[in-house]
């Protein structure tokens, strides 16, 4: 297959699939969340979404008693942001991507904080208070001013974040929950020992299998990391190349599935930070170019968006008004067919019914 060219919807129909969303699966979360490698979930509650548009009849009131039960954690990985993922992945990936959120911290006003600082003792120290008890950011950095006035808590607990591994522990992130942003060292959380050696190569493997076929520069921008064209090269004999209609090189494993680009996508309501809009340099295997401009946000909170045909056509948000019923709201970027509407229109009650039991309506707003 070398050489093998994929066009764009060939290539969209792949990642769907990898991603689970041309059909709904009766796999376990675990399992789901596992070979996603993980979900973006800085955001207390949307990621769930993620989950229902890929799992079949999700119960969330059961994912959120897996966070709190230490079948699931949320804890900073790739781009430096929190990610939904298991203990043994949390094992896996951290030491992994640690580089990455390494030069991020120095890079930061954090790092230039405290530059020529032992950081490993500042580590140390945050650990011991954490291992006594969880904390917010606030009251750590508290406890670090008095050991090291002279330079600001909120530097030292920023440290202490990036270099261990910390669980942003429950009811934080449990559906329907609410409370403050409260961290716990991710080996006492959960009973695993984060020793692992850093995998890079285990991590390429990993993603192509969520997010292939993808590219070298894919791969690094969904992870953060650099230099891993070496690292692809070495496990060339394990992979295929193909090629996007643009001449990029793709790789991607041998028997992965790779759909007809004639296959039927179904309309999604993505979250806000959903995998398939996250994990690419090249986003418009999902992304057309002439939308990408419709997502950027003044507070870097994109918008939720609607997968029609496979790609982002809409934009999505639900309405709360004064004494009446929730209602979604649809802003397409483009005009759509009759069909596609009537598919938006169920997916989009189907969405509302999820995150607002009660609330009914779709309200289009047309381009």
């Amino acid at each position: 297959m070398a050489g093998t060219v994929l066009r764009t919807r060939a290539l969209n129909r792949a990642t769907l699939d990898r991603q689970l969303l041309l059909s709904r699966t009766e796999l376990p979360v675990a399992d789901v969340v596992t070979h996603l490698v993980g979900l973006q979930a800085q955001t207390t509650h949307t990621w769930y979404l993620g989950l229902e548009n890929r799992i079949e009849g999700l119960d969330p009131h059961r994912v959120g008693r897996m966070l709190t039960d230490g079948e699931l954690v949320r804890v900073t990985l790739m781009r430096g942001t929190l990610h939904l993922v298991t203990p043994r992945d949390c094992r896996f990936l951290r030491p992994t991507v640690q580089p990455a959120i390494d030069r991020g911290f120095s890079g930061s006003r954090h790092g230039q904080a405290t530059r020529g600082m032992d950081l490993d003792a500042v580590a140390r120290a945050g650990y011991d208070l954490l291992i006594a008890r969880p904390m917010t950011p606030n009251d750590l950095a508290g406890h670090l001013a008095e050991r090291w006035p002279r330079v600001g808590g909120e530097h030292l607990a920023q440290a202490v974040k990036d270099r261990l591994p910390l669980v942003q522990i429950p009811p934080r992130g449990v559906w329907g929950a609410t409370g403050a942003p409260a961290f716990a060292p991710a080996d006492t959380w959960t009973g695993l020992a984060m020793d692992a050696d850093p995998d890079p190569e285990g991590l390429v493997l990993r993603y192509l299998a969520a997010f292939g076929p993808a590219s070298v520069k894919d791969m690094q921008a969904w992870s953060s990391l650099t230099r891993f064209k070496p690292v692809f090269d070495g496990l060339r004999d394990r992979l295929v190349e193909l090629r996007a209609e643009d001449g990029t090189v793709l790789f991607d494993l041998p028997d992965a599935p790779r759909p007809d680009e004639g296959t039927e996508a179904p309309v999604r309501f993505l979250y806000d930070f959903d995998n398939v809009l996250r994990g690419h340099a090249d986003r418009s295997r999902v992304l057309p170019h002439e939308h990408r401009a419709r997502l950027v946000s003044r507070n870097g909170m994109p918008p939720g968006t609607v997968l029609v045909d496979g790609f982002v056509r809409a934009s999505w948000k639900v309405v709360r008004a004064r004494g009446a019923e929730p209602h979604l709201e649809v802003s397409l970027f483009e005009p759509i067919t009759a069909a596609d509407r009537e598919a938006v229109a169920a997916e989009g009650e189907r969405t509302l019914a999820f995150l607002e039991p009660g609330g009914h309506g779709i309200r289009f707003v047309e381009p």
